[in-house]
């Protein structure tokens, strides 16, 4: 449970102003269809996650050992001071969709996330625990949490919620699980 958990903490906050809640919100303003879209993020969310866990989980079984785990404790730290960083979203195209929203929204969101912070967190979370299925749902748990709202509220949601203050919280999220998985790995707790 601590796997579905920490997935589930970790992806929420860190997805909170990541470019995949903002295209969130373009694709609702732009299709005003909100089930296509929220199924478009669950199933595109699903394989994307599902494949960088198991990447992280044969990783972590193939590199076993305090060096290993030292070094995804670097990155959970690295993803602390990413998360700061705020995405932008003008690098979406302002095109027409010819596709419905639903695959308009799939593929978006499987390509948008490739090497995404919550995709690379994925794989860290998957090589931490070595659950992929736990680490699998938790993070796609984290990412409808993110997004779902954003479908449904669009703009008013960004100019409500302080995105500065949850990105702080995020990245101090992600170095608490650094720090604690190195002092783990060092035997100090």
């Amino acid at each position: 449970m601590e796997a579905l958990f920490t997935s589930t903490a970790v992806v929420t906050l860190a997805e909170i102003g990541d470019k995949t809640q903002l295209l969130a919100i373009l694709l609702a303003t732009r299709f005003r269809a909100p089930l296509p879209i929220i199924l478009g993020i669950l199933v595109a969310t699903l394989a994307n996650h599902f494949l960088a866990a198991l990447l992280g989980s044969s990783v972590a079984n193939l590199l076993d050992g305090d060096w290993f785990r030292y070094l995804i404790a670097a990155s959970f730290v690295a993803m602390a001071a990413w998360t700061l960083i705020p995405d932008e979203i003008d690098d979406l195209e302002d095109k027409p969709a010819r596709f419905g929203a639903f695959v308009t929204t799939l593929v978006a969101f499987f390509l948008v996330e490739m090497g995404d912070k919550t995709q690379v967190a994925t794989i860290a979370l998957g090589a931490r625990f070595d659950n992929l299925i736990m680490v699998t749902l938790g993070t796609t748990l984290g990412m409808m949490l993110a997004n779902v709202p954003a479908v449904f509220l669009g703009h008013e949601l960004i100019e409500r919620v302080p995105l500065n203050i949850v990105r702080y919280i995020a990245a101090a999220l992600f170095l608490i699980i650094g720090v604690w998985l190195a002092l783990q790995t060092a035997g100090l707790i």
